[in-house]
């Protein structure tokens, strides 16, 4: 089961690197320029390979336990974006931040 979960985990972590990487590429002057961008198609491809490592994982894991914790990520995202794109990180963020994880801990504990 180990395994299932591992790879919910790399899912995760690669889809947060597509996110950055398409941010990092949207800076085109027209949308076919940021596609064209090849950080937003390295970004477009770790989304794709994301979604392979999230499908293995349902092969164990339970969607409504899969799916949930795939919103680790958006913390994931906010904090990077804060970090790397300058974004501002809010006290209301923070506070979303922190429903999110806890809303992810009380999902996937067991039963």
């Amino acid at each position: 089961m180990t395994i299932y979960y591992t790879m919910l985990g790399i899912g995760i972590l690669i889809g947060v690197a597509g996110q950055v990487l398409l941010k990092a590429g949207a800076n085109g002057e027209t949308l076919l320029q940021q596609i064209l961008n090849p950080q937003s198609i390295a970004g477009l491809l770790l989304y794709g390979a994301a979604a392979f490592c999230y499908m293995y994982a349902l092969r164990r894991i339970p969607v409504s336990v899969a799916f949930p914790s795939v919103s680790l990520s958006y913390v994931v995202v906010a904090l990077l974006g804060f970090w790397l794109f300058g974004e501002s990180l809010t006290a209301a963020k923070l506070g979303g931040i922190v429903l999110i994880c806890a809303g992810v801990f009380l999902v996937a504990r067991p039963a």
